[in-house]
């Protein structure tokens, strides 16, 4: 039993990695669609790579979408309109006609066997009206549409051009009247009409919009049949017209099939092995190029989230509508990997994911081809992403190379550019906008999970913060000495690509411990009085170096970030305090150089190994007599080989040719402090 426990603690580390992978998967696979995924991939306007194909069984052929549109316009062009015709209107009409017709025409000069013509005549022409009733609004559509009359439990059929919309009667009155022998009498006709005639007839929208309805659901999906050993496609034929359907047909009905229970477990078994490889490959990926990542369990938990965010944000998409897809701001993910670690894990781990999301989305080339492309471009274009400028710029060039993408895709597929979807362009667009909340995500991500990205780095290296001007108004000459060692790393680091910003942020904070006792430190004794002469050197060794324990417990107060605290811990690393080591050995033969070491750790980093050079160079570089530049150069090669000799960079993965460039900079940074100006008279 003991030994099981003692097995498990010292395999903790990886046993944690794996459950992490482990849950990752389930949960990815959880949220994949469970259809089989097609064993063949084929695309639109591309020749058949492989060998004929035949059908193992007959499957129906799906019409096009195209056609399936086409269709279904056809048949809402076709059906017929509904009205509801109301006879009880029509019959008050002609009851209030033969009331009101004696008020109008009561001449006396009218002899009553007109007045019967008249009337007759008159309820000719409302009849004609009525015939297929009066509505106050038509229907936007052709007056050749057929359309039904709905009178009582009896149905009529007309053309939706004999019905009259209320405001068409007095012309057709008129002309009627025009046409008639009994023109002279218009005006009373037009006044008897018009206090008379009311809408009978209502479009009913809800019966005609039910029986398209019902018309569109007996429209068939799919136009002939494949039978069983007939060819579907053959080797070197073009993915387009009938070959393209057939393809798509059978793909459809694998995709659609219900399978049974063993079936459906081998399929999300299958799942989860090819998951579980890929995010294997990530964690192989960052065990050999970032040890460093690969040691911290909250950054591989970190990276491993990101995957899993993507990957649900994306499936989500997909099972909502496969359309909109292309509105998923993958390039979210490549951006931040590089904000908080370098480009060349972020792209890796983009990767990744849309290699896990190929097995949903459509056109997964087409998909992969697209992402990849704009990671690329996200990794190149964005540098120093803390410039909101930058971010601008980056997020308009992936919006770019996707439209661009896009339209050389299209070409392909359609032959041109006349059947382009612009509103994919909008997706692109959309894309590009979302890639904005990375300043935001950043920020949430630092608190979470306790990371630190340029943007903090830009905020903590601001000299007016609340550390450094306690730093400034406690020890000005430590915070002189660490602007000036600043300046010189991030000319070091720039010379050899090290993060610049990161060392001289971690250069502005390495001396802080000093504070507590800034006096007991020649750069603050402005008084000319040294607290170390009444010491022993054993006791000024030890105030010497607790400003490196100091400036620790100051630091996680102030909760600065573990990334800065290790410049703090590291940039003496186990060298000695010399001078008084020398002092104690002068009346001690027997002193021990472990009462004057550093407690270390040793730098291990390019950025950690450019500050010790850089402070150690800049703070002795104050006992230069009359610096000159030969002098200036073996001061630097002294301190630096001496440094190297103690093993002080063997954890750093910096090279020799990196150091002597560091050297370089560092002797033309103090030759320029150190130069000699001409003596102006007095």
């Amino acid at each position: 039993m003991a030994s099981v426990v003692k097995t498990f603690y010292k395999n903790q580390d990886l046993l944690y990695k794996l459950l992490l992978i482990a849950v990752s998967s389930v949960l990815i696979v959880y949220f994949f669609p469970k259809s089989g995924k097609f064993q063949y991939d084929f695309q639109k306007g591309f020749p058949w790579a492989s060998e004929n194909l035949y059908a193992d069984e007959d499957f129906a052929i799906l019409k096009s979408e195209e056609a399936l549109v086409k269709e279904r316009e056809e048949i809402r062009s076709q059906a017929f309109l509904y009205f509801d015709y109301n006879t009880t209107v029509v019959n008050d009409v002609i009851t209030g006609y033969d009331t009101s017709f004696s008020n109008v025409f009561k001449d006396s000069l009218i002899t009553n066997e007109t007045k019967y013509r008249l009337k007759k005549f008159g309820r000719t022409l409302l009849t004609d009206i009525y015939k297929a009733g009066i509505v106050k609004e038509k229907p936007a559509f052709t007056s050749s549409r057929l359309a039904y009359l709905k009178i009582g439990s009896e149905v009529t059929q007309v053309n939706l051009g004999q019905i009259y919309e209320a405001s068409e009667v007095p012309s057709f009155l008129e002309r009627k009247l025009n046409e008639s022998s009994y023109a002279e009498y218009k005006n009373l006709f037009l006044q008897l009409f018009y206090d008379s005639i009311l809408p009978n007839a209502v479009y009913n929208a809800t019966l005609t919009e039910n029986a398209i309805t019902e018309e569109l659901s007996q429209l068939s999906p799919t136009r002939g049949v494949v039978t069983k050993g007939s060819r579907i496609i053959a080797r070197g034929e073009l993915v387009e017209g009938e070959a393209l359907q057939k393809m798509l047909s059978l793909k459809a009905k694998y995709e659609t099939q219900n399978f049974s229970d063993s079936r459906y477990n081998w399929i999300v078994a299958g799942y989860i092995l090819l998951v579980v490889l890929a995010l294997v490959m990530l964690l192989l990926f960052i065990r050999n190029y970032r040890p460093k990542v690969y040691e911290n369990n909250t950054q591989i938990t970190f990276i491993l989230f990101n995957v899993l965010l993507m990957v649900l944000l994306t499936t989500a998409v997909v099972k909502y509508n496969s359309a909109y897809v292309y509105a998923v701001p993958l390039c979210i993910l490549p951006l931040i990997l590089k904000a908080f670690f370098d480009a060349r894990l972020g792209l890796f781990t983009h990767v990744i994911t849309i290699l896990l999301l190929g097995f949903i989305v459509p056109d997964s080339f087409e998909y992969f081809f697209l992402q990849v492309i704009a990671g690329i471009v996200t990794i190149l274009s964005t540098q120093e992403l803390y410039k909101r400028a930058n971010l601008f710029i980056s997020v308009g060039q992936i919006t770019l190379i996707y439209i661009i993408a896009y339209f050389a895709f299209n070409s392909i597929h359609q032959g041109g550019v006349e059947n382009l979807e612009w509103e994919n362009l909008g997706l692109f667009v959309l894309a590009g906008l979302a890639t904005l909340f990375v300043q935001p995500l950043i920020y949430i991500y630092e608190k979470i999970f306790g990371l630190v990205s340029d943007v903090s780095l830009l905020e903590l290296s601001d000299t007016n913060s609340k550390l450094l001007k306690q730093l400034a108004d406690k020890a000005p000459g430590t915070f002189h000495h660490s602007l000036n060692v600043a300046n010189l790393c991030e000319a070091a680091a720039n010379e050899i690509g090290a993060n610049a910003m990161l060392v001289r942020v971690g250069a502005l904070y390495h001396d802080i411990g000093k504070m507590n006792n800034p006096t007991d430190f020649t750069e603050n004794q402005a008084t000319g009085v040294n607290v170390h002469d009444d010491l022993s050197p054993k006791e000024s060794a030890r105030i010497i170096i607790d400003h490196v324990i100091d400036g620790i417990e100051i630091a996680r107060k102030n909760k600065l970030p573990d990334r800065l605290i290790d410049f703090i811990r590291t940039h003496h690393g186990t060298s000695t305090v010399h001078y008084f080591y020398m002092k104690e050995k002068q009346t001690n033969e027997d002193a021990s150089i472990a009462d004057f070491q550093y407690p270390g750790p040793l730098p291990f980093s390019k950025e950690t190994a450019i500050l010790m050079m850089s402070d150690s160079v800049e703070a002795a570089s104050k006992s230069l007599k009359n610096p000159t530049s030969i002098l200036i150069d073996s001061f630097v090669e002294k301190i630096v080989k001496k440094q190297m000799d103690d093993g002080q960079y063997l954890n750093a993965d910096i090279t020799f040719k990196e150091i002597q460039q560091v050297k370089k900079v560092l002797k033309k940074k103090l030759n320029n402090i150190y130069h000699l100006r001409i003596e102006y008279p007095e």
